[in-house]
């Protein structure tokens, strides 16, 4: 990622921090929190852990609570504000250049992050650099492959604070096919989950009559023939090598 790539990406989470959680904690939002973190607790448990991109540590601080250590890593200042608020490790850095030593984490995640990052090689090779042989990798893409896809091609891009929208961020769609050959060498591909796969648009899990169908339709989704239509594609990698 380029230092101005960087600098627009920082000012707009730092611009979106304050109202980043306004819709957090229940409802659509609540649920895909809840299924990202039903794939990568049982992974977490008792061993140290890296999330990049932690925003304000909603997810890290359910990671810490599993993990033996847990740390976050965030390009935007406004952001780790709220998460150094919860009392979270976390440190600034960039995904394509992350503050720590290699071989360093049992295992590192990533939400809705890396579909933002243009030096995507770079920020799989690092994210690997990381990770200790052996160890495993909780990684999350945006995919064109879904229906959230195709809603926000008929949307358009939606507001995100006072004078800025999504289209104000670099956003990357990689299908499946696309992830297996983006991978560094040394990294293996063991399987995908699917997150958010039938839900049309994030509105309907407000509808009483409907809402607990969709939620009860999108977890039998997440490791179902479906997965590889999630709007949200979370890759399990591993890289190769350890005991």
């Amino acid at each position: 990622m380029s230092l101005d790539d960087e600098a627009e990406s920082r000012a707009y989470y730092d611009d979106f921090s304050d109202g980043y959680e306004r819709e957090r904690g229940r409802g659509y939002h609540q649920l895909i929190d809840d299924l990202e973190m039903d794939i990568v607790e049982p992974l977490c448990r008792g061993r140290r852990v890296l999330e990049v991109g932690c925003g304000t540590g909603l997810i890290l601080e359910r990671l810490a609570a599993a993990a033996d250590d847990a740390w976050g890593v965030d390009l935007s200042p406004g952001m780790l504000r709220a998460a150094r608020a919860r009392g979270l490790q976390t440190v600034l850095g960039s995904a394509t250049a992350l503050p720590f030593a290699d071989e360093s984490f049992d295992l590192v995640c990533s939400f809705k992050v890396l579909a933002h990052v243009p030096a995507i090689r770079d920020a799989l090779e690092d994210i690997a650099r990381v990770t200790r042989p052996g160890g495993q990798m909780v990684l999350e893409f945006y995919n064109p492959w879904s229906l959230r896809y195709a809603a926000k091609r008929v949307a358009g891009p939606q507001p995100i604070s006072d004078g800025r929208t999504e289209a104000d961020v670099y956003t990357r769609w990689d299908s499946p096919r696309e992830i297996a050959e983006l991978l560094p060498h040394g990294v293996t591909l063991e399987d995908f989950r699917g997150v958010r796969v039938v839900t049309p648009a994030a509105f309907v899990h407000k509808l009483p009559l409907v809402s607990r169908a969709f939620e009860v339709a999108e977890r039998a989704a997440v490791d179902s023939p479906l997965k590889y239509f999630g709007g949200f594609l979370i890759a399990l990698l591993r890289r190769q090598g350890g005991v």
